[in-house]
């Protein structure tokens, strides 16, 4: 990804990516597209919604994050989030809620 950081007082405070591969990550939370970036913002994925879910590894790729890391975060194993990713588990509310606080998807942690 091509992502420029700019910083303020030393900190990271924005992240800018060219349009494009916003709105990869978009498909990737399950979020509506904006047809112009002066769109109004895309509704955000709820619990029941597992759209999202098709695309974590493209969401945990997009942070940088290893699978052995967000695993570790989450509780769950390395392969238990490998067979998620790849559909082939449902992981339960819990497991639904912790990921995505850890990959920032509003819409699933407030849900039971």
């Amino acid at each position: 990804m091509d992502i420029q950081i700019i910083s303020r007082d030393g900190e990271p405070e924005y992240a800018v990516l060219p349009w494009a591969q916003y709105q990869v990550l978009l498909t990737a939370a399950g979020l509506q597209q904006p047809s112009t970036p002066a769109a109004q913002t895309p509704p955000v994925a709820t619990a029941t919604d597992l759209r999202p879910l098709a695309h974590l590894r493209n969401l945990r790729e997009a942070k940088g994050l290893a699978i052995e890391a967000l695993a570790r975060t989450v509780g769950i194993s390395p392969s238990y989030l490998g067979l998620i990713e790849s559909g082939e588990r449902q992981p339960d509310a819990a497991i639904r809620r912790s990921l995505a606080w850890e990959l920032g998807i509003a819409g699933w942690r407030d849900e039971t």
